[in-house]
């Protein structure tokens, strides 16, 4: 216990101390942005994202990652906003914990090994493409002075660690970009320009709101979509991280975790977030590995917001667009560009399909299904053709063998039926299965026609060597060795 304490708190002070700065700097535009969106103060934005991460680096699963309020989570709530009010978005955001912490009591954490590589792999290079895309509305109509700053901010923050990697080049290239618009005057966006900053620290509150069934009716199917879409995100954001950090994390920890920031974010006047990828690759490729990086990142955008928000709302948009463009490249994962070729084409054809359907619908949760779902298609195809059946002639052409081997459900069913010659003028067929299995209801009604068609032509059969799992399937609901049953099918 103390040893984790130390390696999750304790190994990497300064590097998650000023990996936290640089979180929490490019957490400010992000909340405000998101806030609007959702159409709601710029403080309720900020008071989530301050509660959501400080929390969460201690309950959550997965050091080193940053949670606040997300676009993902902002664009379900609009409806609900204009309709309802700020007082019911708070309520939502509690209903959505309650609903998180018991998905990470029923373990539906697990379910992320359903998520196939082509999936994550589109749906990382899906949120580069959007990260990037966000950044448009900030470069576009804009003077040369704003191109000419987010060009100095790469440069900053690709070159800067050739001279050294002590402080993060993120950092340096947002202090020396707002040094350089406030030395000379510059005419440029600025975070101020987003929206009013909070001037006080969030206080404890009920959301005021009925407690009726009413209430229950409007906010439970925006909590239900916010939890699924919040886990999603949070899943995956996970899953990259480990990927980056070659390490482990405990995604059930991480739906509860999840649920209780959520549930202190309601209290305390925020809206429902969940795990950042943007954020949290910014986290780690500026050094943060432990959870007090995490922890940092939501006491230094409190403490910004707070006590020094006249100087934070200086720092212009221009250096901050430079930090999200290096995380949008960072995230893409251009070696699935270069293999697209190389990969199988049910790969590509996953990962573009993920990629297409997050972009086109700025849905995280749609984009990951589509993806689920056709990567299930694929493989049941693919597991679906592995199926032989061979047949010879025994006993003087009087019996019929037939050996059956692979997979027989849903998908091959049909391959099944079809390979058997029921018009053969023969006394005995014999289906050995000793090399198959039967896998679902679909498999046992397969066998079921195959049989009683037989019988119908006047052939005995007998099905030899059922495996385990297969005879107790087959025993459950097979109709083939129950007369009654056999009646009423033929007789249909």
């Amino acid at each position: 216990m103390m040893k984790s304490l130390r390696q999750d708190w304790l190994s990497n002070i300064r590097n998650d101390l000023l990996a936290g700065l640089v979180v929490a700097l490019a957490l400010i535009p992000e909340a405000i942005a998101f806030s609007i969106i959702a159409g709601v103060d710029p403080k309720v934005g900020l008071y989530a994202s301050f509660c959501i991460a400080a929390i969460i680096a201690f309950v959550g699963g997965r050091p080193g990652m940053i949670s606040a309020a997300t676009g993902a989570m902002a664009l379900v709530m609009v409806v609900l906003v204009k309709e309802h009010g700020l007082q019911y978005l708070l309520a939502t955001t509690v209903l959505t914990g309650v609903l998180q912490i018991i998905a990470g009591w029923l373990k539906l954490g697990s379910l992320m090994r359903f998520v196939g590589r082509a999936v994550i792999v589109g749906f990382v290079n899906a949120l580069a493409i959007l990260i990037f895309m966000a950044q448009l509305p900030e470069l576009t109509g804009m003077s040369w002075i704003v191109y000419a700053m987010v060009a100095t901010g790469l440069g900053i923050i690709y070159l800067f660690p050739y001279v050294t990697k002590v402080v993060p080049s993120p950092l340096v290239a947002i202090v020396a970009l707002t040094g350089v618009a406030i030395g000379f005057g510059l005419d440029i966006r600025t975070v101020g320009d987003m929206g009013q900053l909070p001037d006080s620290l969030p206080i404890f509150l009920l959301p005021d709101v009925p407690l009726n069934l009413e209430t229950l009716k409007i906010i439970f199917p925006v909590a239900a979509t916010l939890a699924v879409v919040g886990l999603l995100e949070s899943m995956m954001t996970a899953s990259i991280v480990d990927d980056l950090t070659d390490s482990g994390s405990n995604k059930n920890r991480e739906c509860v975790g999840q649920g209780i920031a959520n549930i202190a974010s309601g209290f305390l006047g925020g809206m429902a977030g969940c795990a950042m990828i943007g954020q949290s690759v910014i986290n780690v490729k500026s050094g943060g590995r432990g959870r007090l990086s995490t922890l940092a990142a939501g006491v230094f955008l409190l403490l910004m917001i707070v006590f020094i928000g006249d100087w934070v709302a200086r720092i212009p948009m221009a250096a901050l667009v430079a930090v999200m463009i290096m995380v949008s490249i960072g995230t893409f994962n251009w070696a699935s560009i270069r293999d697209l070729r190389g990969h199988p084409k049910s790969y590509s054809v996953v990962m573009i399909a993920t990629v297409v359907v997050v972009v086109l619908t700025h849905d995280l949760a749609k984009g990951v299904l589509v993806g689920v779902l056709l990567s299930g298609f694929f493989f049941a195809s693919k597991v679906g053709k592995i199926l032989r059946i061979s047949s010879m002639s025994e006993e003087e052409g009087h019996v019929r063998a037939y050996k059956v081997t692979g997979q027989v459900f849903y998908a091959s069913a049909e391959q099944f039926i079809n390979a058997f010659d029921f018009k053969e003028v023969i006394e005995k067929v014999h289906i050995d299965v000793s090399r198959a299995h039967f896998w679902d209801i679909t498999a046992v009604s397969a066998l079921d026609k195959v049989v009683i068609k037989f019988r119908r032509e006047g052939t005995a059969v007998e099905v030899i060597g059922l495996n385990e799992a297969s005879a107790t399937m087959v025993d459950r609901f097979a109709i083939h060795d129950k007369p009654d049953a056999v009646e009423q099918m033929m007789g249909h």
